[in-house]
């Protein structure tokens, strides 16, 4: 990401910054699970960012700050370290209290009462991202087998009893298998009491008759995370426009990315991935425009222009700021076209 200035006329220079936001929020959710990644998923991203004050908050977890939590802060760049959670910590760092000063941008995951919190401060603050329940689409062919399919499905259903867990495939063999193996690995799986409910009520196994086919239901679903496990997983990483992340091939995994591969994990779930992306660098940057007229020529030109499309409008104010301009740098008198009401004694 570069700085730009261009003179796109004798004389007119236009141009854009990338500019960190000021001051951050990152709420780490903890309460359930202790989520480390998390920490430098958010406050590490707005680090590198360049952001200048970085809060970072995640609740208690057993009734005390979680120290491997509070050390990724730390290590991360959070310059104040928070032990809250929930709304009250995404709407203390958004509206400040009488111990800490409000942020400008709100980020990171949560649960359905954090997302619902930063919608409703949305405006007064930014956020990164509407991230609800966390969502999984597995598209894959006979090249892999069942066992795998449901290591992968159940990995992520254990995030909660709302976590969408979806196997795309052309092969129904494989499709059987894969219940199959989930009816097994639920009888060991130590959060199968969390991941049972998750496959009950939003599991889903789709059949597909050709890769086609999967690939534009899987472009309608928009999952926040799409693991890619084909013959050819690079033809769905070239056609493919809706997802959060693509896991391609058996090699890795939904898992790598939450916890340790390097992609960012905070990524749009409820088909908000029609529209944007997941956290990143970018995500804390401004890109803020300027102008700059260096010549007595250019403005007048410019402003000749301006005064005409102001006429048009009936913006009388505007077209004086061009026609003042014009006479002052061009040395002619107001233009034919604009005659601006004159001023009452």
């Amino acid at each position: 990401m570069k700085d730009v200035e261009v003179e796109t006329l004798p004389g007119v220079v236009l141009g854009h910054k990338h500019i960190p936001v000021n001051a951050v929020g990152c709420y780490i959710p903890g309460g359930k699970y202790p989520l480390i990644a998390s920490a430098h998923m958010s406050a590490l991203t707005a680090k590198v960012a360049g952001v200048a004050r970085i809060v970072s908050t995640a609740p208690p977890y057993q009734g005390a700050p979680h120290p491997a939590i509070v050390a990724a802060m730390h290590f991360a760049g959070a310059d104040e370290i928070l032990v809250l959670g929930g709304v009250q910590a995404v709407a203390a760092m958004a509206i400040g209290t009488e111990s800490l000063l409000p942020v400008d941008m709100l980020v990171g995951p949560g649960n359905m009462f954090v997302a619902e919190a930063k919608r409703q401060l949305f405006g007064r603050v930014g956020i990164d991202l509407f991230a609800g329940p966390t969502e999984t689409l597995l598209i894959a062919d006979e090249s892999v087998d069942g066992e795998m399919c449901a290591v992968d499905l159940l990995g992520q259903a254990e995030h909660g009893p709302t976590s969408p867990a979806v196997l795309l495939t052309t092969s129904e063999q494989l499709a059987r298998d894969t219940m199959a193996e989930v009816e097994r690995q639920l009888a060991i799986l130590p959060t199968a009491g969390m991941a049972r409910q998750s496959w009950a009520e939003y599991g889903e196994v789709i059949v597909c008759d050709t890769d086609e086919e999967m690939l534009a239901k899987a472009d309608e679903m928009a999952s926040e995370h799409v693991q890619v496990m084909t013959r050819d997983p690079d033809w769905f990483l070239q056609r493919m426009t809706n997802y959060g992340a693509l896991f391609l091939g058996p090699r890795t995994n939904v898992s790598f990315g939450d916890k340790v591969i390097g992609t960012n994990h905070t990524l749009p779930t409820n088909k908000n991935a029609r529209y944007t992306g997941g956290l990143w660098v970018g995500k804390f940057i401004k890109t803020c425009t300027y102008q700059k007229v260096l010549t007595d020529e250019a403005s007048a030109l410019i402003g000749s222009y301006c005064s005409r499309l102001c006429h048009m409008e009936n913006f009388a104010g505007h077209g004086e700021q061009a026609n003042l301009r014009v006479r002052g740098y061009g040395g002619q008198p107001d233009l034919p076209w604009y005659r601006p009401v004159p001023a009452q004694a």
